[in-house]
């Protein structure tokens, strides 16, 4: 079996100029930290927002994909922000990241998050009319995968 050693390069990022300047700075971590968590809220709002209506609940004026195409400048904004965000607090503590299983959750939670999101979700909610029961699995997913980025961040803050 093919292992690949990704070790040395949290290493080298632990070891850049950036890494200690967030580090050692007094404020940088927590500004950081509150763009991120507000930039997750966002996310958070506009996929709810999205697959609550997918369940059939709120919103039932619109359809789901009215819903999504107001929501998806939202998500993607947020989105862009929590990526960047994101990478800058894993410059702050990558070792740390790095023995982390919340932080290996999360990147997984997120993987699949995104790519149930740009594909799956993506494609159903281009169509006009849903059916309720392609709805609710899409839906269902689609937080379960969001849960997981959030559980597994917040997660991370309680781990040592």
């Amino acid at each position: 079996m093919w292992a690949i050693d990704i070790f040395p390069f949290f290493q080298w990022v632990e070891a850049t100029s950036l890494s200690n300047v967030i580090r050692e700075s007094t404020w940088a971590f927590a500004v950081i930290e509150s763009v991120h968590l507000l930039a997750l809220a966002v996310i958070g709002g506009s996929v709810l927002v999205v697959d609550l209506r997918l369940l059939g609940m709120g919103l039932t004026r619109h359809t789901a994909h009215e819903i999504w195409r107001d929501a998806y400048r939202f998500f993607v904004g947020s989105l862009i922000v929590m990526l960047a965000t994101g990478v800058l607090l894993f410059f702050s503590e990558p070792t740390k990241c790095y023995y982390s299983t919340p932080f290996w959750v999360k990147m997984s939670s997120l993987a699949l998050a995104l790519l149930f999101t740009f594909t799956v979700r993506r494609q159903v909610l281009k169509n006009d009319h849903v059916s309720p029961a392609t709805g609710m699995i899409v839906a269902l997913l689609s937080l379960t995968f969001w849960f997981g980025v959030g559980a597994g961040g917040r997660w991370i803050g309680f781990s040592g």
